[in-house]
């Protein structure tokens, strides 16, 4: 969902091109943008994609099945700078279908470099393991306090209305 839509309501021809380019970066990563893991890593799709292609690794962010059957890893490679360009966090940035399509079908145009996209997020799986250890420590902590504390009684203060039509 563009963010343009998910934070203001705001709908318009280039929330279709953001739809575009993570249905290409799924289809070229073989993972869904929902539910997307790297390694040690726990990060969306549109992120790794995006610090992928800046460290100049986005061979990495490739489904292996799909480098593995084809030997058009340059097209791959234009694919993702394409939707790169397509899931921009700045809508004015992000390029019309129409030219997507001729930026698809024309190896001989250049293309311009893409800003971060939309979302972009990174976290680290082990500090948000620690987190989670933490905040569950406290919580039975507190729990068990609240047992102790309150274990003979019980008070049940719930009214009950039935309603009969007339």
């Amino acid at each position: 969902m563009a963010p343009e839509y998910a934070m203001h309501g705001q709908f318009s021809v280039k929330s279709d091109v953001f739809s575009f380019g993570v249905l290409v970066l799924e289809i070229l990563s073989g993972q869904k943008n929902t539910c997307f893991r790297n390694g040690e890593s726990v990060e969306d799709l549109l992120s790794f994609a995006w610090l992928s292609w800046r460290n100049g690794t986005s061979i990495d962010f490739v489904d292996p099945m799909l480098k593995e059957s084809t030997g058009l890893i340059r097209d791959i490679m234009r694919s993702i700078h394409i939707a790169l360009l397509c899931v921009q966090e700045c809508v004015a940035d992000r390029p019309t279908m129409a030219a997507v399509v001729l930026m698809l079908s024309s190896f001989s145009l250049s293309l311009p470099m893409p800003s971060g996209p939309a979302f972009y997020m990174h976290s680290n799986i082990t500090e948000e393991t620690s987190l989670i250890k933490e905040y569950n420590t406290r919580m039975t902590d507190s729990s068990e306090l609240a047992k102790s504390k309150y274990i003979g009684s019980s008070r049940n203060e719930a009214s009950i209305s039935e309603l009969y039509p007339r």
